[in-house]
C-alpha cells in the first residue's frame, strides 16, 4: 500500500490544521494507521493511531484532547485533525500503516508516507 500525506503548513499558535493520509493500492480499512512526528534534532515520536476495522483510537499524552484521528473508508483516507496548536507541535508529520493492531512503536509499521511539514508560530 502506498501512502500520501498532505495538509501541512504554517499556522499561528491556537490555530488548527487537518492532515490527510491517502492510501492507494489496497483498502485502508484493514490497516491500523498511525501518525508520528519528528522535530529537528529529536527522535520520531508517536502522535496517535486508529485501529484497523474499528473506531478505537489512542493518542500521546501531549496531544490528547487536541488532536483527533478519523477514517473515511470510502475515500481510503485517514485524517489527523489538530486543534489548539502549540509551537512545540512543530515537526514533520508522517502517517504509517500496519496490518496488525494499533501500537505506538514506529519500527513496527510497514508502510510510510513521505511526511508533511507543520510549523506553528508563537
Amino acid at each position: 500500500v502506498q501512502l500520501q500525506a498532505s495538509g501541512g503548513g504554517l499556522v499561528q499558535a491556537g490555530g488548527s490544521l487537518r492532515l490527510s493520509c491517502a492510501a492507494s493500492g489496497r483498502s485502508f480499512a484493514s490497516y491500523s494507521v498511525g501518525w508520528f512526528r519528528q522535530a529537528p534534532g529529536k527522535e520520531r515520536e508517536f502522535v496517535g493511531v486508529i485501529a484497523r476495522n474499528s473506531g478505537f483510537n489512542n493518542y500521546a499524552d501531549s496531544v490528547k484532547g487536541r488532536f483527533t484521528i478519523s477514517r473515511d473508508i470510502a475515500k481510503n483516507t485517514v485524517y489527523l485533525q489538530m486543534n489548539s496548536l502549540k509551537p512545540e507541535d512543530t515537526a514533520v508529520y508522517y502517517c504509517a500503516a500496519r496490518s496488525g493492531g494499533p501500537i505506538s512503536r514506529f519500527i513496527n509499521y510497514d508502510y510510510w508516507g513521505q511526511g508533511t511539514q507543520v510549523t506553528v508560530s508563537s
